[in-house]
Order: structure tokens, then C-alpha cells, then sequence
């Protein structure tokens, strides 16, 4: 029987995860950048290349299914490490090549981000079921929280070292800075994980094998997991609705410069920080009472994330005398408590089932997520045009489509408060094994 994961243990697999942000961040901050700017391609060619992305992540249950299969998660996050980092070098050099020769530059990111959107798959869902088999129920809102908070440090790390090394620009930096920032990723990822999932045959063969297709129609089978797909998808959705638009509402009903949107964005981050934090702290300390339940938390989050829309709402009616900024933190702080909860929901109910299937129920779910944001962007892009052209007035406008957005957080709320905090004696649930601890899902 394998050891449960202890602090140590968590801290290196944030290492793993915070290599995968660096290499993220690069392609959906650097590169988007430099294609519209020093390459002057229109704004919607990277929109559509981290779109790609997101939809080539629906192969998440698939590289689920393949870790299950093989016992063992750390192939599967080196490789998908490996297969990122090939893909955001790649993405480097297609947008050098967009400059020379547009079509084959093209071409070549297609590729590229199709490859980034592979290795996010293969490794963050491996990641994810590793921690869910691994970390005891009442330390998994912590594990998550320390995942997060790491991947945010990726973020800021490179883009404050990458920015730095590529100024003054030229096509050569950018080679070397992704290909740097690739290399680095992969070698952390590899330190990070010798001998943290212990020895093959430590990892006992669980459950007898069975086809990717019917693993997946036996977890779309389980009520709990089903409802929780549905949640994960519109709670996301709500989410990323209100990440393309804040700024430029910021800009046009406000009158904010484009510095000080980036400001408000940061404290849109802080207030996250905190609420990631709190919900970790609360699933710790008060476990065992409703102030402990993650599925508290989540319902929870999701109102009071509706609540601060609706402020949002008010925001542009009423105009430049709203505190925008107290109402954007409070956004961050409610979207960063409910996220947090969900995502140690989500381990927790990967776990909770038939043993050795937990990859392919946390694919199942971050499928529906990265579905949820490749349409969400689009989504509160187009709604924020369409009432704009529909409507003189531009705040309210954007009042209407931050209220479409509220509505979606209410309906995730009644959409989480659903799923059943223990199994029912029908093995249609999610395992008759399961023992509900207070801290470890919904």
C-alpha cells in the first residue's frame, strides 16, 4: 500500500505545476503579445490558437484512462512535460516565422499550441489523479491551494524574467527565452519527481482493466460525477466569462488607462490569493463542521462570486463613483475561495470511487473545464460587442452581460449544492467503499 503524501511530497508536485504555468504563461502572455504588436497580425489569431488549446484538452479522460491503465502518473507528467515544452518552443518559433513567412508560421503554431494543449492534458490530469489517490481527504483543500498558489509563482516568475531578457526584442531573445524557459521547466519536473511515486511495484493493480470507452461511460454513469461535470462546466464557464471583458469595461465606463487596468487585474489576483487561502484554511481547521465542508465552500463561492457581478452591474450603472476596485477584489476573493474548493472537490471525488479509475474521472472533469473556457472567452466577448451594439449605452451594456454571468455563478451554486455529499448504497454512485470525510468532497 502506498504512502499518503505528506507537505514535502505536495511542495514537489507544485514544482511540477508551477513549470507548467511558466510555460503557459509564455505562449498566452508573451507570444500573444509580440504576434499583434512586433509581428502587427490581428488580435483574433491568438485568440484562436489558445482556443485550440482548450479544445484539444477535451483528450483529458483519454490520458486519464492511459495513467489508470499503466498504475503509475509520473510517465505520463514527465511526458506531457516533455510534449509542452516541445510545443511552446514551437509556438516561439512560429511566431518568429509569422514574420517572415505568415502561412507557414502558421501552419507550425497549429501545431505548436495543438502539442501545448496535449501536454497540458497528459500531465495536469496525471498530476491531479496522483493527488487524489495520494493525499488524505481533510489535507486535499491545502494540496490544492498549494498547487495554485505555486502555478501563480510560474506565472510571475516568467514574466518578470522573461520580460526582463527580452528587452530589446528580436526574434533571436524569443528563441532563446522559450527554449530556456522549456528546458527549465522540464528539468525541474524531473528533479521533482525521482522517487515521489515510489517503486513499480508498490502500485498494486486495483481493479481489472478495461477499455477507455467504458471507463468513461462508467464514470459518466456515476450520478455524482455527472452532476459534477455539469457544475464544473458552467462554474467555469461564469468564470472565465468576465476575464476578457473587466478590462476594457475598466476602461470604457471608467475612463482607466491601460496601466491602471493592469493594476486592477492584479488586485483582481490578490483577492484571489486570499480567497484560495481562506477556503484552505477553513477545509483544515474547522473540518468536520459545515464551516469545514468543501461543498460549503463551493456553494457558497459561487454566490457570493454572483453577489460581486452584481456589483459589477451596479458598476456600470451608476458609473465612475462605484468602488470598482473593493468590487473586484471581492470578485477575486469569491472566485479564488469557490476554486479552490471545487478543485479539492474534484480530487476528492476522483478518489471516492472504483480504485484505478481516478485518471479518467479527473479528465472527464477537466475536459469540461477546458471546454467551458474555450467557450467562455468567446462567449463574454461576443455578448459584450452584441449588447454594445444593441445598446448607446455602454454601461449598461456591460451591466447586462456581467448579470448573464451572475445568473450562470447562481445556477452553479443550485448545480453544486446537488451533488450528494456521500455515496447511496446503489453502486451507480460514486463506490459503496466510500466513507464521506468532511474535508474531502462534496
Amino acid at each position: 500500500m502506498s504512502r499518503p503524501f505528506g507537505a514535502l511530497s505536495v511542495l514537489r508536485l507544485g514544482l511540477v505545476q508551477a513549470s507548467l504555468g511558466a510555460i503557459v504563461v509564455l505562449t498566452t502572455s508573451t507570444l500573444n503579445r509580440v504576434m499583434v504588436v512586433e509581428m502587427a497580425l490581428p488580435a483574433l489569431l491568438p485568440g484562436l490558437l489558445l482556443a485550440l488549446h482548450y479544445v484539444v484538452q477535451i483528450s483529458r479522460p483519454r490520458m486519464g484512462h492511459g495513467s489508470d491503465l499503466g498504475r503509475r502518473r509520473t510517465p505520463w507528467i514527465m511526458g506531457g512535460m516533455v510534449t509542452l515544452a516541445a510545443g511552446g518552443w514551437l509556438a516561439a518559433l512560429a511566431t518568429v516565422w509569422m514574420g517572415s513567412s505568415p502561412a507557414a508560421g502558421i501552419a507550425l503554431a497549429l501545431v505548436a499550441y495543438t502539442l501545448i494543449g496535449l501536454g497540458v492534458a497528459a500531465s495536469g490530469t496525471s498530476l491531479l489523479a496522483l493527488l487524489a489517490k495520494r493525499v488524505p481527504a481533510e489535507k486535499r483543500a491545502t494540496a490544492a491551494t498549494t498547487l495554485w498558489i505555486m502555478m501563480i509563482a510560474g506565472f510571475v516568475v516568467t514574466a518578470g524574467v522573461a520580460g526582463s531578457l527580452l528587452d530589446p526584442f528580436s526574434p533571436g531573445r524569443l528563441m532563446w527565452v522559450a527554449g530556456g524557459v522549456a528546458l527549465s521547466a522540464v528539468v525541474l519536473t524531473a528533479l521533482a519527481l525521482i522517487g515521489l511515486e515510489g517503486p513499480a511495484q508498490a502500485i498494486a493493480a486495483t481493479c481489472a482493466p478495461v477499455d477507455f470507452r467504458q471507463a468513461l461511460q462508467d464514470a459518466w454513469a456515476e450520478p455524482r460525477a455527472r452532476r459534477f461535470t455539469v457544475f464544473v462546466f458552467v462554474s467555469m464557464l461564469a468564470f472565465s466569462m468576465q476575464d476578457l471583458i473587466l478590462e476594457p469595461f475598466a476602461g470604457l465606463v471608467f475612463g482607466l488607462t491601460p496601466g491602471a487596468t493592469t493594476k486592477l487585474s492584479g488586485t483582481q489576483h490578490s483577492g484571489a490569493l486570499v480567497g484560495m487561502l481562506l477556503a484552505a484554511a477553513a477545509g483544515s481547521r474547522w473540518a468536520g463542521r459545515h464551516w469545514g465542508s468543501l461543498r460549503s465552500w463551493t456553494v457558497c463561492g459561487c454566490v457570493a462570486s454572483a453577489l460581486a457581478l452584481g456589483g459589477l452591474v451596479c458598476a456600470g450603472l451608476v458609473g465612475p463613483t462605484w468602488p470598482l476596485q473593493a468590487n473586484v477584489f471581492a470578485l477575486g476573493l469569491a472566485t479564488g475561495a469557490f476554486s479552490i474548493a471545487a478543485i479539492a472537490s474534484m480530487m476528492g471525488l476522483a478518489g471516492a470511487g472504483e480504485a484505478g479509475h481516478e485518471g479518467v474521472r479527473m479528465g472527464l472533469w477537466g475536459a469540461a473545464q477546458a471546454m467551458a473556457f474555450a467557450l467562455g472567452g468567446v462567449l463574454g466577448t461576443a455578448a459584450s460587442d452584441l449588447t454594445r451594439w444593441l445598446i448607446a449605452d455602454v454601461g449598461l451594456a456591460y451591466a447586462l452581460v456581467f448579470l448573464l454571468d451572475a445568473a450562470l455563478f447562481i445556477g452553479a451554486a443550485r448545480l453544486a449544492a446537488r451533488v450528494e455529499p456521500r455515496a447511496r448504497s446503489s453502486r451507480a454512485n460514486l463506490g459503496e467503499r466510500y466513507e464521506p470525510q468532511p474535508a474531502g468532497g462534496l
